[in-house]
């Protein structure tokens, strides 16, 4: 599974990044790789408003209000079935 957060490096963004990172940790997952994804030109690709979410090239969640631990271990669990 490959995870990328979108965003330019301001607070939500970060706040997302640490989330997602929570989420697999807790979830006990090691066949994930998490990108953080800084460049503008990639980030639109997927969405217009940061951060974003992205698992396995699909947008899951994009903007505010940010996903908490659990809603993002929801997600990812949605997302490996």
């Amino acid at each position: 599974m490959n995870i990328k957060i979108l965003g330019t490096g301001c607070r939500n963004c970060e706040i997302l990044y640490k989330t997602v990172c929570e989420a697999v940790e807790q979830l006990q997952l090691t066949d994930v790789t998490i990108e953080y994804v800084k460049e503008i030109n990639e980030i639109i690709k997927y969405v217009m408003t940061t951060p974003g979410l992205v698992i396995d090239e699909v947008l899951v969640h994009e903007g505010k209000p940010l996903p908490n631990v659990e809603q993002v271990k929801n997600i990812i669990l949605q997302m490996k079935k």
